[in-house]
């Protein structure tokens, strides 16, 4: 049987030394590892803070628990707009209209391909390129993706166009020439018989003159 290792009596152990060098080396490390553990904490810290994404966003549903999705508002068409808010939303829209419709799909105004240069007064005018600016503006989104101009100039712009500045539409007695500026408000339907007679029973029958002699 090999014999028992004897101990080392304390006082012939001596201290271990570690060259200068290695030890800078062994402290920079130590920093570093407490640099990132403070980091890792900040970013847990983070982590626990910020809210969970629901798994049902994708859907239009809120999480479990979660506040509902607040849902953008609604766009109004502009003859519904009254006052400041009709202006505010009709300055807009000429502006897009000015700087880039016009400039862009503007052709040559024609007999076939009238215009107004007071556009804003005819209602039907400006609710057909309100409708317009509308879809553009849903269309050049990133959500609608990269055929979402080709489905607006197809289904949108053409069309539109074509139901403005057509030859009986509703700029046919305004500017057919740049030469010979014009502006006029085509008279509509009078109202139904049926809203007449309903108008005559509301006010009820005209009373009789006195005689005046």
């Amino acid at each position: 049987m090999p014999e028992p290792l004897e101990p080392i009596p304390a006082q012939e152990l001596e201290p271990l030394r570690i060259p200068d060098p290695q030890l800078e080396g062994i402290e920079a490390s130590v920093r570093r590892l407490m640099e990132q553990s403070t980091q890792q904490a900040q970013q847990l810290d983070h982590l626990a803070s910020a809210p969970v994404a629901s798994p049902f966003a994708a859907f239009g549903m809120s999480g479990l628990g979660g506040p509902p999705p607040v849902a953008p508002p609604e766009p109004r068409p502009i003859l519904e707009l009254d006052g400041e808010e009709r202006e505010d939303e009709l300055d807009a829209l000429t502006d897009w209209v000015d700087d880039f419709l016009l400039a862009v799909y503007g052709a040559e105004v024609t007999t076939a391909a009238p215009w107004c240069l007071r556009w804003q007064e005819h209602d039907d005018v400006v609710a057909w390129l309100h409708a317009l600016w509308l879809a553009y503006q849903q269309h050049k989104d990133p959500e609608a993706g990269l055929s979402g101009l080709f489905v607006w100039h197809r289904d949108f712009l053409t069309h539109a166009i074509a139901a403005i500045r057509a030859p009986g539409g509703p700029l046919s007695a305004c500017m057919t020439s740049p030469e010979r500026p014009a502006h006029r408000l085509l008279p509509g339907p009078a109202p139904s018989a049926r809203t007449e007679k309903s108008t005559a029973k509301a006010t009820g029958p005209a009373e009789r003159a006195e005689p005046t002699s």
